[in-house]
């Protein structure tokens, strides 16, 4: 059972919040010219940049280290207490080290530091105090100090987290600019997930193609093309030349807006109640730039062309069974 008021528990939410918002305002005046020479290292690195700390800064640490190597930077978080067992044979010369601690005392970093300075690895320090042991036997020093914990105590790492965090991204968006990453580049990253779907997944991986394209030329009936329409199952069919050149597409909703006008439904071709302007997308682009515009045109179906002639077709459904939609 809360004891708290309701108002109480808000009113410290809030306090929490406050805080940390003021540590992450103070961040900006902290960068300097390290910031700049980690990156500069980072750049350069022919290894990898292993990342490490001791705690909840080793939290952070693993958190920055999947960022980084997620935006283009090979990393991995590296325990700094099985460092010493074992695991410092994963350094290698050419690496870059990011030792986080906000005291910059962790013993289980400290006790490392001798033999990781026999290779040959530049040294980056993320702590809140730039006198501290760790910020001195660094190359280089990025400061993280706040000016107090949000934790009313002053004991749990709250405040000083989050600037570590916040700094780390800071780290891994300015090498994701400076290297040119791109939105495929990172899709390479991320296959499985819906976002690199929708970032890999182009409209000729899906559409349909060949004798699956519904298709009449623009002198045949109504009847001819609603069987068409039926055989195909696609709520329309392409009204093209001989060569594939689209005209224009019949809808269902073409078929609703001619009984509205009274047409004449027998006598007239397909061409006479056809859309001629129709919405179309090439090949090559990405399969959810056609669900953004068929989402913007309120439509289930685009007609797939290249050079004017059509191609494929591709319909909101095989957008949700791709898992773009």
């Amino acid at each position: 059972m809360i004891s708290r008021k309701a108002t109480d528990l808000l009113a410290l939410a809030k306090a929490v919040i406050d805080t940390e918002i003021a540590a992450l305002s103070a961040l900006p005046e902290r960068l300097d010219t390290d910031f700049l020479h980690a990156c500069e290292a980072i750049l350069a690195c022919k290894g990898r940049v292993i990342v490490t700390g001791m705690g909840k800064s080793g939290h952070i640490g693993n958190k920055i280290a999947a960022t980084l190597a997620s935006t283009g930077t090979p990393a991995f978080f590296l325990h700094p207490g099985e460092a010493s067992h074992g695991d410092l044979g994963m350094i290698v010369n050419g690496d870059v080290i990011i030792a986080l601690s906000n005291s910059g005392t962790s013993e289980e970093i400290l006790a490392i530091l001798p033999v990781i300075r026999r290779l040959d690895v530049r040294i980056i320090a993320m702590t809140g105090n730039p006198t501290s042991p760790l910020a001195q036997a660094a190359d280089f020093h990025i400061d993280t100090g706040v000016d107090k914990e949000a934790c009313p105590l002053g004991l749990a790492p709250t405040s000083s987290t989050t600037a570590a965090l916040v700094m780390g991204d800071a780290l891994a968006v300015a090498l994701l600019e400076v290297r040119g990453f791109t939105a495929e580049d990172f899709a390479r990253s991320h296959p499985g997930g819906r976002l690199g779907k929708r970032l890999l997944v182009h409209v000729r991986d899906i559409m349909h193609t060949g004798d699956q394209i519904p298709r009449v030329t623009p002198e045949v009936s109504l009847q001819q093309a609603i069987l068409e329409m039926t055989r195909k199952k696609m709520g329309m069919t392409a009204v093209t030349r001989d060569d594939g050149t689209l005209l224009g597409i019949f809808t269902d909703g073409d078929l609703r807006r001619s009984f509205e006008k009274g047409q004449s439904l027998q006598e007239q071709p397909i061409s006479a109640m056809m859309t001629h302007h129709c919405q179309q997308i090439a090949p090559d682009s990405l399969a959810v730039e056609a669900l953004n515009q068929m989402q913007a045109h309120a439509i289930t179906v685009l007609p797939v062309v290249q050079t004017g002639r059509i191609t494929g077709i591709i319909h909101m459904h095989d957008l949700l069974r791709a898992g773009i939609a």
